[in-house]
């Protein structure tokens, strides 16, 4: 696709999206936002994809949202060459109905919409010089949007301090709070990310889309409505090819192929 703020590959297996605007540490523009949607799908409708990583160019992941096209300030939407997909709600619904494993890659710092966008995918792979912050509130913003994704990952009372105070917080700490996954020497994240989404490869593809559905739809559910609902998912996990490959293989000792259904 002719896209013009991100960049798209597959390779083995592996759909990366680059968000490619070094020249403002990759912020988010609403052209950008679309993309990533179109992105998403693109991979999420691509039988050869079976993760997808997300990552910035140049050397940090994302500053947040692009200031000066906010409030009526400019718009980078002209000329635009995929089908509109609309903004940030969007966006993080994209992540979460991808049914596929998204692995962000942060190679550098992520801070407010880039922090939301990191925190929407499954996994948050970052360099231990990274660093992490939602300063909206010192600019007279608040981080509304990327509040949803923040409290479903970290306490509540350390993202009330996240939000509220606007300072930046290091990989580490980021890590011990579950704001990350993990955060590894920077000249290792290529190979961390490259070995998680390889364990992910292995797996059925079939599997990890009813999880990763199950996971999403049940989060918000109480638990009278939770139990049921997994239950039929268990069921529908019975009904496919790889169940049936996985439990073959398992009583043969040997090695499943999956088949994706």
């Amino acid at each position: 696709m002719n896209y013009r703020t991100i960049l798209y590959a597959v390779n083995e297996q592996v759909g990366t999206i680059t968000l490619n605007r070094p020249e403002s540490r990759n912020a988010i523009s609403p052209l950008m936002i679309n993309e990533i949607i179109h992105a998403l799908e693109l991979a999420r409708a691509d039988d050869a994809v079976r993760v997808i990583v997300i990552t910035g160019a140049g050397k940090g992941f994302s500053a947040g949202g692009d200031l000066g096209m906010m409030g009526g300030g400019g718009t980078d939407a002209a000329g635009e060459t995929v089908e509109i997909k609309h903004g940030f709600p969007e966006l993080n619904l994209a992540f979460a109905h991808n049914q596929k494993p998204t692995i962000a890659k942060v190679n550098g710092h992520a801070m407010a919409g880039g922090l939301g966008l990191m925190v929407a995918c499954d996994f948050a792979i970052a360099s231990d010089k990274a660093e992490f912050a939602t300063p909206e509130i010192n600019v007279g913003l608040f981080p509304m949007m990327i509040m949803a994704n923040i409290f479903r990952n970290v306490p509540r009372k350390r993202g009330l301090e996240l939000v509220l105070l606007g300072e930046r917080i290091g990989a580490a700490e980021a890590e011990r709070i579950g704001l990350i996954t993990r955060a590894v020497p920077a000249e290792k994240l290529d190979q961390a990310v490259d070995e998680l989404a390889g364990k992910l490869k292995a797996k059925s593809p079939a599997l990890l889309r009813l999880g990763l559905d199950a996971f999403y739809r049940q989060q918000d559910m109480a638990l009278e409505e939770a139990l049921p609902y997994l239950n039929q998912m268990l069921a529908r996990c019975f009904e496919t090819e790889d169940f049936r490959e996985g439990v073959t293989a398992f009583l043969e000792k040997r090695q499943a192929q999956w088949k994706g259904k």
